[in-house]
């Protein structure tokens, strides 16, 4: 991602109804960890708006950062209070089965081979340790958006449970997430493509912002009930590393 999409995302994220609702749905599959002390990597921490909800949520976790931007790091670094190191999600820079829980928020989407990191978080993650894992998704609603962001693939959910099982995990919870607003993404980067597009990560208008963010906590519910989405605009998994 570059540095001016970068600024961008930091100056967002904090406020804006995607990362809301992204960041409260990664730490759905954390709450059995709530109360007790646990070691969480952010794997592609990004500028640190995860981070931030996961020290407010757990303020006794020791969360580690690491993300293979320097400008990315430097961000994060300023954000939060928890160490954040420079390297990449295909050689995960950790001992192995040092971490309870693993989050990798639509990063996986930006190498070319997936499995490798996940490769990577099952080897650094403890027997029974959780991964929370959000991809962007189908790759034939590749857009503006992504070529802007430095996406290299979009899964489909199928594809993804597929890859977590062969590296080792056991499936808790799979779904799609952005279901209902699905159509209206698609139809902006797909129909009324802007003449000079930029990257979908910037302010909305308060009533749209509102409503997105309206239809993602309808969403929540339904997964907080166990109730799984059958399409989206992202990939939502938790899984386990077998012991």
């Amino acid at each position: 991602m570059q540095a001016d999409e970068l600024q961008r995302l930091a100056e967002v994220e904090d406020s804006m109804w995607y990362f809301k609702a992204l960041n409260r749905r990664m730490l759905l599959p954390l709450a059995e960890l709530a109360n007790r002390e646990a070691s969480i990597l952010d794997a592609g921490c990004g500028t640190g708006g995860l981070i931030k909800a996961l020290q407010a949520y757990g303020p006794q976790w020791k969360i580690s950062g690491l993300d293979y931007s320097p400008v990315a790091c430097a961000f994060a670094q300023t954000k939060t209070s928890a160490p954040i190191k420079q390297g990449s999600i295909e050689e995960i820079p950790f001992p192995d089965k040092q971490f309870d829980a693993v989050v990798s928020a639509d990063v996986i989407s930006q190498i070319e081979d997936g499995s490798i990191a996940l490769q990577e978080f099952a080897r650094v993650l403890k027997p029974g340790g959780i991964l929370a894992l959000n991809v962007a998704a189908y790759q034939w609603a590749w857009s503006y958006h992504d070529e802007i962001n430095d996406t290299r693939h979009r899964f489909r959910r199928s594809e993804l449970v597929a890859l977590l099982i062969k590296a080792g995990f056991k499936l808790t919870l799979s779904s799609y997430a952005n279901m209902l607003i699905f159509p209206l993404i698609l139809a902006q980067r797909k129909i009324f493509t802007p003449a000079n597009p930029t990257s979908d990560v910037k302010p909305f208008h308060p009533l749209v912002d509102s409503f997105c963010g309206s239809m993602a906590s309808l969403e929540y519910w339904a997964l907080c009930k166990h109730i799984t989405l059958p399409v989206g605009n992202s990939v939502f998994i938790a899984a386990r590393r077998l012991g």
